[in-house]
């Protein structure tokens, strides 16, 4: 009778721990939802910045170097600054083939943080 009885007790703890509560399964979607959000978050505008554009701009925004324009205190609008980041203008390299179009727009959005505030 002994073996059946181990073998009845790993039974019901297996699907004891395959099915779970309500309350686990409740937890285990949330945690999935909280992880698919946290993955889906994007680029980091300012560090593509710091990669590819402090060499012109500065860290600031204001170096200027190579005939850059000063950042703070540009007025584009976040389309432009994205049209330009993407095709280039004058010296400045054109990024469309070297960053994607979410992280060109998290470099433009990064870069309207860095207006002077009045």
């Amino acid at each position: 009778m002994r073996p059946f009885f181990k073998i009845f007790v790993l039974v019901i703890t297996f699907f004891g721990a395959a099915c779970g509560s309500a309350e686990d399964q409740i937890n285990q979607r949330a945690a999935t939802a909280k992880s698919s959000k946290t993955a889906s978050v994007g680029p980091d505008g300012m560090a593509i910045f710091r990669q590819y554009c402090v060499t012109c701009h500065g860290a600031d925004g204001k170096l200027a170097l190579n005939g850059a324009k000063d950042l703070t205190i540009s007025i584009l609008t976040l389309e432009e600054r994205i049209n330009i980041i993407t095709n280039g203008k004058k010296l400045m390299t054109p990024f469309n083939e070297i960053l994607t179009p979410e992280e060109i727009k998290a470099v433009a959005e990064y870069t309207r943080t860095l207006a002077v505030q009045k």
